[in-house]
């Protein structure tokens, strides 16, 4: 870790806002909040955050589509990375964008697989479907998933 010198100046916002996204990407609304805590001042904020943005250095697509990606990688549903999204201040058009994009069955799928060691024993069919449900997944995702029908039968595939 650098040390800092006590004599120097500190960084502007843009400059500030740019080292933090050389890391990872952020949202407009994370981006603003981090600068707040480092004592930049809100029109400052948003003007630097407005040029980098402008200059695509920014972008809540971007950082949308970067989480997505982790998300579904960690096997978490639809309901879950909605709910995640919304709070980083992503528009909700752009929400409903990118969750028609994954396959949202196969996630469900590869998560059961991982952590479902007996497929057959109901006890381990019950503990998967609290998982799925948990981690953002809907009833019929579950039914599809685990071999249900909406009516309690099985399915025949």
């Amino acid at each position: 870790m650098r040390r800092k010198d006590p004599g120097a100046t500190p960084p502007g916002a843009c400059e500030t806002a740019l080292g933090l996204l050389s890391r990872r990407e952020h949202s407009r609304r994370d981006l603003g909040r981090k600068l707040a805590r480092r004592g930049v001042a809100a029109e400052d904020a948003q003007a630097a955050i407005d040029r980098l943005a402008g200059d695509a250095y920014q972008s809540d697509r971007r950082f949308a589509e970067s989480l997505v990606r982790q998300r579904v990688g960690q096997g978490y549903g639809p309901r879950h990375v909605q709910a995640e999204l919304g709070t980083h201040g992503i528009p909700s058009d752009t929400i409903r964008e990118l969750l028609d994009e994954p396959d949202w069955d196969a996630v469900a799928r590869d998560l059961v697989a991982r952590r479902l060691r007996d497929p057959g024993d109901p006890d381990a069919r019950r503990r998967a479907a609290g998982l799925l449900q948990r981690r953002g997944f809907g009833g019929d995702t579950i039914r599809r998933v685990l071999g249900r029908r909406p009516d309690g039968g099985e399915t025949g595939d």
